[in-house]
C-alpha cells in the first residue's frame, strides 16, 4: 500500500509543476500585447515606440509628373547621390523617422527605400493604396474595373506578405482626392482603404487639401463602415483657410496634417497651433514638410524646417517641450499605431 507521504508528495509536485506553467503562461500572455504594438519600416517591425522624432509626410524621393509607364524607374547612381547625404542630414537634425507619402504607380520604391534606409540609419515606412489625385494620372486601368472589395484584397496582401515580391509591408495606405465634387472612382479607391482598415488596422492618409466635399464624403463612407475618424489623417489640411472646418473636423478624432512647413511660412503654422492649442487639440495636429529629397530628378524640396526654424519659433512663443513632444513623437504613435478604429 502506498503511503500517505508519498500520496502528498505526488500531489503536491504536481500541483507546484501546475503552478510554474500558469506562471510561465501568464508571462507570455502579458508580453503578448507589446509584441503587437508594433509598426512596419522598409527594414522591417519596429516597436511603436521606437518611432521618437517623426515626420509623417515626405518623399525620400517620387517621379511625380513622368507617365505611369516611366514612374518606377530611377538612374539609381544620381538618385543615391542625392539622396543619402540629405537623409544623413535630416537624421543629424534629430529627426528618427519618415513617414515616405510616394505611392505606387509615381515611383515607390520599396527596394531603393530599403537600401536608404539601411545607408542612413533614418527608419522609412511606405505605403499601400493608390493615389486618385491629378486628375487619376496615378491611377492604373485596372483600378476602374475593380471593386473597392477586390482593392482591398491586393493592399491587405501588401501588408500580409509584402510589396513587389520582397518582405517589406507597408506602415498605412496612401489615397487622394481631386478638388471639387469627389468622382466614383475616388470613392472606390476611399472605400478600398476603409476596408483595408479593417483588415488591417493601417491608418489612411489621404491628400484631401481645400476640398470641404471630398471632407465631408470621407467622413461618410467611414460611418457608414463603421469607422471612427481617428482611422483618417486630412492630409494638406492647412490648405484649407477655414480653420473652424478643421478644429471642428479634429473635434471628431480626425487627425490634421499641417504638413508643408518651411522655412518661408513659419508664422502661419505658428498661427495655426496657436489656434490648435486655444481649442486644447494639439493631440490631434501632424506636422510635417511635404518635402522631397529627389523630385524626378530635380533640386531637393527641403523637409528640415521644422527642427531648424519651426520648433526654436514654437518656444519663442511659449509653446513648451511637452507639447512639442506631443506633436512631433506622440501623435505619430498614435495615428499610426497598426488597430482597427471601429466608431463608438
Amino acid at each position: 500500500m502506498v503511503s500517505m507521504n508519498k500520496i502528498f508528495s505526488s500531489v503536491f509536485s504536481s500541483v507546484l509543476l501546475l503552478g510554474v506553467f500558469l506562471i510561465m503562461q501568464g508571462c507570455g500572455d502579458s508580453k503578448a500585447p507589446a509584441e503587437k504594438e508594433i509598426i512596419h519600416t522598409v527594414t522591417g517591425p519596429i516597436g511603436i515606440e521606437e518611432l521618437g522624432f517623426t515626420l509623417t509626410h515626405e518623399h525620400a524621393m517620387s517621379n511625380f509628373g513622368l507617365d505611369i509607364s516611366e514612374a518606377h524607374q530611377y538612374d539609381e547612381t544620381e538618385l543615391f547621390s542625392q539622396v543619402i547625404p540629405y537623409l544623413k542630414k535630416v537624421k543629424s537634425l534629430g529627426v528618427d523617422t519618415i513617414f515616405d507619402c510616394t505611392s505606387p504607380y509615381f515611383g515607390r520604391r520599396v527596394d531603393l527605400l530599403q537600401q536608404m534606409a539601411d545607408l542612413t540609419g533614418l527608419q522609412i515606412i511606405t505605403n499601400t493604396g493608390i493615389y486618385g489625385a491629378a486628375d487619376n494620372r496615378y491611377v492604373p486601368e485596372y483600378a476602374f474595373e475593380a471593386s473597392a472589395v477586390e482593392l482591398a484584397s491586393m493592399w491587405t496582401k501588401e501588408f500580409d506578405e509584402g510589396i513587389d515580391g520582397t518582405d517589406i509591408k507597408p506602415g498605412f495606405v496612401k489615397l487622394a482626392f481631386n478638388e471639387g465634387t469627389p468622382s466614383e472612382i475616388e470613392k472606390t479607391l476611399f472605400e478600398a482603404g476603409v476596408l483595408t482598415h479593417l483588415q488591417t488596422g493601417l491608418t489612411l492618409a489621404v491628400h484631401t487639401g481645400n476640398n470641404p466635399e471630398a471632407v465631408e464624403t470621407q467622413l461618410r463612407i467611414l460611418e457608414e463602415h463603421g469607422v471612427s475618424p481617428e482611422a483618417w489623417v486630412w492630409v494638406h489640411a492647412h490648405w484649407d483657410a477655414d480653420i473652424d472646418l478643421l478644429i471642428e473636423t479634429a473635434l471628431k478624432g480626425a487627425w490634421i496634417s499641417l504638413d508643408g512647413a518651411n522655412e518661408g511660412n513659419i508664422e502661419e503654422f505658428l498661427e495655426y497651433l496657436e489656434r490648435f492649442r486655444s481649442e486644447n487639440l494639439l493631440h490631434r495636429v501632424l506636422l510635417s514638410h511635404d518635402g522631397d529629397a529627389y523630385p524626378a530628378g530635380g533640386e531637393i524640396r527641403p523637409f528640415d524646417a521644422i527642427p531648424k526654424y519651426l520648433i526654436p519659433a514654437m518656444r519663442e512663443r511659449g509653446f513648451t517641450d511637452s507639447e512639442i513632444d506631443q506633436i512631433m513623437i506622440e501623435n505619430p504613435k498614435k495615428a499610426f499605431m497598426p488597430r482597427i478604429r471601429r466608431s463608438e
